[in-house]
């Protein structure tokens, strides 16, 4: 099955070439300078699953034209979808199978519209990863899931073909009949995760050693739970059981990746991640004033952005 990864950064170059080190099919859709970076020194993985060093990984450029492929997996970050929505289109066909790994729900509609919702599947995935300085794909946990499937929870023959495809690639892959509530879990926990630690710019055990500190976090996390469950996929009890222990370990290092990105002075998911979640919220019986938490999260992100705006338009 001949794939295509949409961006070399940290979450499709880390899956996409664990793929390719297992022989599979693989080649990424990249920018000019990605594409320099992985002629000169190649994709070179650090983790504590095994290093990897593929000395010139398969790579196209945006806007180049070939022949179609037939798995996707997407990505790229929210800011950069509709771009990546426009590069891949000549590269796909009616019948290719187009996984998206973004948080939150926000990018299905977008993908939805341009490719039909039956070519669009559910993904997620859950690894913490980043790129140093050198480029290299540094994984800083030891998870590293993938799941998808169809969003019906139908077992299609396409899905088994990409479990097959996953199988042995070099990290856990798991096909889901359950996948859109999957995803609406992790939206809730990293929302509650990126919120908290983003406007505290602490990470979560320093939060919550902190005066009112738990009680914000979970508060925030009972505000995006509710929103789930309003949307019709209330998070399950061992989901948030688990979320809820790691949201208040008083030891804990764990940091969203936004906050990376807001540490470094680059663009964030705010809309996508905490913006679309708080839109959401107020719906129907649900009342706007009991998102307190989200509001005020998200209103510390736009100010970021609008800074971060005024700032790079002075340089």
């Amino acid at each position: 099955m001949r794939t295509l990864v949409v961006g070399a950064g940290a979450i499709g170059g880390y899956f996409g070439g664990r793929l390719l080190e297992a022989h599979r099919d693989v080649t990424f859709l990249v920018r000019p300078r990605r594409a320099e970076e992985l002629a000169s020194m190649g994709l070179r993985i650090r983790s504590r699953f095994g290093d990897v060093a593929i000395p010139t990984p398969p790579t196209i450029l945006a806007q180049e034209t070939g022949e179609p492929f037939e798995l996707v997996l997407l990505s790229c970050k929210a800011y950069d979808l509709e771009g990546a929505i426009a590069s891949l289109a000549p590269l796909v066909r009616p019948d290719s199978a187009i996984v998206p790994l973004l948080n939150g729900m926000r990018h299905l509609g977008l993908l939805d519209a341009r490719f039909g919702a039956a070519q669009v599947l559910g993904g997620q995935c859950r690894i913490a990863v980043t790129l140093n300085e050198q480029h290299e794909i540094v994984h800083l946990n030891d998870t590293h899931e993938l799941s998808f499937g169809e969003r019906d929870g139908s077992m299609s023959d396409r899905v088994r073909a990409i479990a097959q495809l996953m199988t042995g690639g070099g990290f856990d892959a798991r096909l889901s009949t359950d996948i859109v509530r999957e995803m609406w879990e992790k939206w809730v926990f990293l929302a509650a995760l990126a919120g908290s630690t983003c406007l505290m710019r602490a990470a979560i055990g320093d939060i919550c050693r902190a005066p009112g500190g738990t009680d914000f976090v979970l508060g925030l996390l009972e505000e995006c739970g509710r929103t789930a469950a309003a949307e019709g996929f209330p998070v399950r009890d061992a989901f948030l059981k688990v979320g809820r222990e790691m949201l208040t370990a008083t030891r804990s290092e764990l940091t969203a990746s936004m906050l990376r990105d807001m540490e470094r002075n680059a663009p964030i998911e705010a809309d996508h991640i905490v913006g679309d979640m708080l839109q959401r919220g107020p719906r129907g019986s649900l009342s706007p004033g009991d998102f307190s938490f989200l509001r005020v999260v998200y209103t510390h992100l736009k100010a970021y952005e609008a800074r971060r705006g005024r700032m790079l338009s002075a340089t």
